[in-house]
C-alpha cells in the first residue's frame, strides 16, 4: 500500500488557526526510512534505533502575527511564508503504530506530522500535564482534519 500525505498546507493552517496564529508558515518535510530515521535519532538524540517523528525548529515564534516582517531571516520569498523549521517522518514505523492502535494510516501519518508541528510550535511532552495538553491539542486539530 502506497500512502500519499494529504496537504500539509492545509494541516498547518488548522494548526495555526486552532493556536491562534494568523500569518503563512512552511515546513521541510520528508517521509524518511527506517534507516535514516535510526540514523538521525542517534545522531541528535542518542537513541540508535528508527523513531516515527522528529522535528527540527528553525525559530521560536513569539508573535502571533506570523509575517516576514515579524520574521524577516525566516521568511521564504519561494513559499510567501515563514520557514519554522522541518518535519521527518517514518513512514514504516507509521504503517506498525497504525496497526498496533488500529486506526488507518492516513490518521496515523497526520498525527505524526501535527504532533511535529507542535514540536516546532514549542510543545512538548516531558511531563504528564505536558503530554496530556498536547494530546489534546493534536486531537482537536485532527477532528478538524479527518
Amino acid at each position: 500500500m502506497i500512502f500519499v500525505m494529504p496537504d500539509i498546507d492545509n494541516i498547518i493552517c488548522v494548526a495555526l488557526s486552532y493556536l491562534g496564529y494568523s500569518g503563512k508558515v512552511t515546513v521541510e518535510f520528508e517521509i524518511v526510512s527506517p534507516n535514516q530515521m535510526r540514523k538521525i535519532n542517534f545522531r541528535y538524540r542518542g537513541q540508535n534505533k528508527p523513531t516515527d517523528v522528529l522535528s527540527f525548529s528553525y525559530l521560536t515564534l513569539g508573535n502571533k502575527i506570523v509575517s516576514g516582517e515579524n520574521y524577516p531571516h525566516e521568511y521564504d520569498e519561494v513559499s510567501g511564508g515563514v520557514l519554522l523549521g522541518s518535519i521527518l517522518i517514518c513512514e514504516e514505523v507509521a504503517y506498525g503504530q497504525a496497526e498496533e492502535y488500529g486506526h488507518s494510516i492516513d490518521r496515523e501519518m497526520i498525527y505524526l506530522f501535527v504532533h511535529g508541528l507542535l514540536h516546532l510550535l514549542g510543545f512538548d511532552h516531558e511531563n504528564d500535564e505536558e503530554k496530556r495538553k498536547m494530546r489534546i491539542i493534536e486531537e482537536d486539530i485532527i477532528s478538524q482534519l479527518i
